[in-house]
């Protein structure tokens, strides 16, 4: 059976003349658990996936560096054992793209406070290991000034993140991979390449656009707005992204993190050197 509106299609069952939607249980996802369940089976650690809310140019969705955390951060669960899940953070601090519509955006505040209070609340539910899987630059400060403050406050906690996995993933591509700007940019190759792989009922690539800015530095941090460097809402090339560099690019992230994971399981997260362990 299907209920639809405008521009909307849920399918599902009728039962006991009751709708319902088609929505299956993922006991990977902390969000889909009852108490029972969880109580059940307790984690030994959890990942935190950290998005925003802006624009990606007329190419990818609104929600496009959310999507991706979340996608990615199942998809390693999935391989490492005694790992669920956190719902992820669909907004972030995105002041610097309100140029662009649609953007809805945290203070630097208040998503440090957003992370400070999830990180304690996981401390205060017995969770000591904690993996933030980051989509979006603007929380790359907040995430390091919460974790700081958690880290200080219970020692014990043990917080492992990937605050930029647009540039991990660059260097570990083969010689070519990218054609254009290493495939770099706010919606360009690389982003792009990757929402086909995890989301491409939601992107349009025929609508692809991007700027690639000429006049950055080397090296150096330019602290930019992002009309200064684009006039669409994108930077880099979208129309070199495909499929296939997709999933390239989402099988190695994967590996690289589940690799990372694994080997502080087998450490049970005692990173600490030799040294100063009691």
């Amino acid at each position: 059976m299907a209920a639809a509106w405008p521009g909307l299609m849920i399918t599902g069952i009728l039962w006991d003349g009751i709708f319902h939607s088609g929505m299956q249980k993922n006991l990977l996802e902390l969000q889909h658990m009852t108490a029972a369940e969880f109580s059940d089976n307790p984690p030994d650690k959890v990942i935190l996936p950290l998005g925003s809310f802006e624009s990606h140019g007329p190419h990818m969705p609104l929600g496009t560096d959310a999507l991706t955390a979340h996608l990615i951060a199942l998809e390693v669960a999935g391989q490492v054992p005694g790992t669920l899940v956190l719902p992820p953070l669909n907004y972030g601090v995105s002041e610097h793209y309100k140029q662009f519509p649609f953007t809805v955006s945290f203070r630097f505040e208040t998503e440090t406070a957003v992370i400070t209070d999830i990180l304690a609340s996981l401390y205060r539910e017995g969770i000591r290991k904690v993996f933030i899987m980051n989509g979006h630059d603007g929380n790359m400060a907040p995430i390091e000034a919460a974790s700081r403050t958690i880290k200080v406050m219970a020692p014990d906690m043990k917080i492992v993140s990937l605050d930029a996995w647009w540039n991990t993933l660059a260097p570990l591509m083969p010689e070519g991979f990218f054609e254009v700007w290493n495939g770099l940019g706010h919606g360009g190759e690389g982003e792009l390449s990757m929402g086909l792989a995890l989301f491409p009922g939601l992107c349009r690539p025929e609508c692809a656009r991007g700027v690639v800015p000429v006049n950055l530095p080397p090296h150096l941090d330019v602290k930019w707005r992002f009309d200064e460097l684009t006039s669409c809402g994108a930077t880099g090339d979208p129309t070199k992204a495909t499929l296939e560099k997709g999933l390239e690019m989402k099988a190695r992230l994967v590996d690289l993190i589940v690799d990372g994971l694994k080997a502080l399981d087998a450490c049970n997260w005692d990173y600490r050197s030799p040294g100063v362990r009691q």
